[in-house]
């Protein structure tokens, strides 16, 4: 007996975890009536995640956009092309009743699709500075769900609505001391958590291994180390040489990668991090107070935008990438741990920047299409 749904929907958006992780959150949300197709790239890491949660995948080879007229750029055209063909038979095929999109190269060419379909589609869009894709194709969209009040100015569109980042259900659910307990941490200290990405970020890693011995021992901190999976072994040698007997810490937890990265942050009352805007949104939905140092090298330098909105706000504590050392770091967290107030004043208003209901905001958005 075949399954009946409502609707069909199509989510789209990847290359990275800022825009992959709230198009899931989405999905997950439609799919509890509605038959939800994923649209991607299957060589980037939304094919691993998207069918891992048992969704139907449609591929679509598309790489990002080279800059400058030269031949990769035709060749990219023509892949383009095909990409935006490939989209449209999705379309004919599934007939979905609106694309919900989270910018970005990947969901480029079913955007085009949708226009040249008339297929309903509603765009997201995570930072402070939106992508070149929202601002580009954000035009004709139903409607365009905005992380940041900042960004509206730079979206044509008068549909334009701050909904906030669409994050997991469990960031309103789970309680702090249901993630201690997850995290085998003790509810009776201050939990810091260090954290560069899935893929790390070696001055943050550089910079923390300085430091474990005396905040863990000295400061008696619970630390949650994320090093990421390609520094990690390098990590772990160079904290031996610092620190020769961490692995007997009981204050100390080092791991490439957090697979419940929801208990990590809802454990943490300080967190060290890079500025992408789906780990502030999740950062800010813990209620902890951030430290960020955004990577400097960020698309349109979205990561010191995003970072300085919070700093604006009073909810964080800003740290240039190039002016990051032990002495920088050590006296950022110092500044929180030896002045409650001040701690507490920094994770309330990053509390009050959380949008905990951005996920079935959208979902009552892409809905409402008829």
């Amino acid at each position: 007996m075949s399954e009946v749904y409502n609707s069909v929907y199509f989510v789209t958006g990847g290359g990275t975890g800022g825009h992959i992780y709230p198009a899931l959150a989405v999905a997950d949300a439609l799919s509890e009536n509605s038959k939800v197709y994923y649209v991607g790239n299957k060589r980037n890491m939304e094919f691993e995640l998207a069918t891992k949660k048992g969704y139907k995948f449609l591929h679509v080879s598309i790489k990002g956009m080279p800059r400058g007229l030269n031949p990769k750029f035709f060749i990219w055209g023509i892949r383009l092309v095909k990409a935006i063909i490939r989209s449209i038979r999705y379309i004919k095929k599934y007939k979905p009743k609106a694309v919900f999109a989270t910018g970005g190269y990947v969901s480029a060419p079913m955007i085009f699709a949708c226009i040249i379909t008339k297929t309903p589609y509603i765009m997201h869009d995570c930072d402070a500075m939106p992508g070149l894709v929202t601002k580009k194709l954000s035009r004709r969209a139903r409607f365009v769900s905005l992380a940041f009040e900042k960004a509206k100015k730079y979206i044509p569109n008068k549909h334009s609505v701050v909904t906030g980042n669409p994050i997991r259900e469990e960031f309103a659910t789970m309680t702090k001391s249901e993630a201690l307990q997850k995290v085998n941490l003790s509810p009776n200290k201050l939990t810091l958590c260090i954290m560069g990405g899935s893929q790390g970020a070696k001055s943050i890693n550089n910079t923390a291994i300085e430091l474990l011995k005396e905040f863990s021992q000295e400061r008696n901190i619970q630390i949650i180390f994320q090093t990421g999976k390609k520094n990690y072994d390098d990590v772990l040698e160079r904290v031996r040489q610092i620190y020769p007997t961490f692995e007997q810490d009981s204050n100390l937890i080092i791991k490439p990668y957090f697979m419940d990265m929801i208990s990590v942050l809802k454990s943490s009352d300080i967190v060290v991090s890079r500025a992408g805007s789906l780990s502030i949104s999740e950062i800010c939905a813990s209620g902890a107070a951030p430290i960020l140092i955004p990577y400097p090298y960020a698309a349109a330098n979205h990561q010191r935008i995003n970072a300085k909105y919070l700093l604006e706000m009073g909810a964080c504590i800003y740290i240039e990438d190039k002016e990051l050392d032990p002495n920088k770091l050590r006296e950022a967290v110092t500044s929180l741990i030896e002045n409650p107030v001040k701690l507490n004043y920094i994770k309330q208003n990053s509390s009050h920047l959380a949008k905990l209901n951005a996920t079935s905001h959208i979902v009552e958005l892409i809905q409402s299409i008829q």
